[in-house]
């Protein structure tokens, strides 16, 4: 009865997993034990560096936490996401390069890929938030006005009841986590996309609605606020200072979103290539050592967007540094005469 059992979880595990995985040990690495330790080392970097800044982002935001603003309160949350991939995943995949094969089985490969793509997706949701935000502050003013701090918290429930609905979603039967072609690490099983018509309507939808829906929107969002600035630059130069400060205030927010942005698409871009190439294009047409580097970019994505508040901060302090002088010197010349 033993050996029964054992048959049969064996073969209900074999069919989660891709045609080139199931004649041999999953969890193996299919790279060289060298190649290992350096993906092994470059994570190490990527986590350290990473949990350092999101953590500091977060710890500053909380000095200042009432005096948030509805787009700094979404830059916090991507930074719990960034933080929660580094803390929550990281490790996982760093043991398993240094040890040349994933050493946490089943389980472990299914909360690792569940972790991986609920973070993700909520940093993905945020950012389409963000944007949403700043193309209504920016181009709709009326409509911008009236977000507030309790909207920006409505916003946050329904980020991560977004994220938990389509990572959970694998868990009940639609589709699964299987590890990487490369052995090391977990994912989205995207080869059920060859497998079934269900397969392939559950790839299309987590596509759609977790990747292809939100990059729209981001970019849409961001082409609207570009035209709106170089139209409406000269018409802010007449009014009073209070409301070009304010101005330079919500571009700078706006600069640090498009930033954030564009960094994150840059790093998962290449991924999302590569994984929908090997969901619907011919078996084995990506090569297992070519498939390690979009993965180990997008991991790279959690360890940008502290540098770029921190870039994005200078920039404004000096501005705002240099405004404040040429404003103490017109008051004291203002004095004289």
């Amino acid at each position: 009865m033993n050996g029964m059992a054992l048959d049969h979880n064996t073969s209900s595990q074999e069919e989660f997993l891709p045609h080139y995985l199931q004649k041999e040990d999953p969890f193996a690495s299919k790279l060289s034990k060298e190649a290992d330790i350096v993906a092994g080392f470059y994570l190490t970097v990527i986590g350290i560096l990473s949990t350092l800044g999101n953590g500091y982002v977060i710890y500053m935001s909380s000095q200042r936490k009432k005096k948030l603003r509805p787009a700094e309160i979404m830059t916090v949350n991507l930074a719990v996401c960034d933080l929660g991939i580094s803390v929550v995943g990281k490790p996982f995949s760093i043991i398993s390069f240094f040890c040349h094969r994933w050493i946490f089985g089943w389980m472990g490969c299914r909360w690792y890929g569940w972790a991986g793509f609920f973070f993700g997706c909520g940093s993905l949701i945020t950012m389409t938030v963000v944007s949403l935000d700043r193309y209504l502050k920016i181009c709709h003013l009326s409509y911008g006005t009236w977000l507030k701090r309790h909207h920006a918290f409505i916003c946050l429930a329904i980020i991560w009841a977004y994220a938990t609905f389509w990572a959970t979603v694998p868990f009940a039967g639609v589709g699964s986590y299987a590890p990487e072609p490369f052995g090391t690490s977990c994912t989205l099983d995207w080869w059920l996309a060859q497998a079934s018509v269900a397969g392939q309507a559950f790839i299309l939808s987590i596509l759609f609605f977790c990747l292809l829906f939100p990059t729209a929107v981001i970019v849409f969002s961001y082409v609207k606020i570009i035209l709106k600035v170089k139209s409406s630059t000269k018409e802010v130069a007449h009014y009073d200072t209070r409301i070009q400060n304010s101005h330079i205030l919500e571009m700078k927010l706006t600069k640090v979103a498009m930033l954030i942005c564009a960094g994150f698409l840059i790093a998962w871009i290449p991924y999302a290539v590569v994984s929908v190439w090997s969901a619907f294009g011919q078996p084995d047409s990506v090569p297992i050592q070519f498939s390690v580097v979009p993965t180990l970019l997008a991991k790279s994505a959690a360890m940008y967007n502290p540098i770029i508040y921190q870039v994005i901060d200078c920039k404004f302090a000096c501005c705002r540094s240099g405004g404040l002088k040429t404003l103490q010197k017109t008051s004291s010349s203002k004095k004289s005469r």
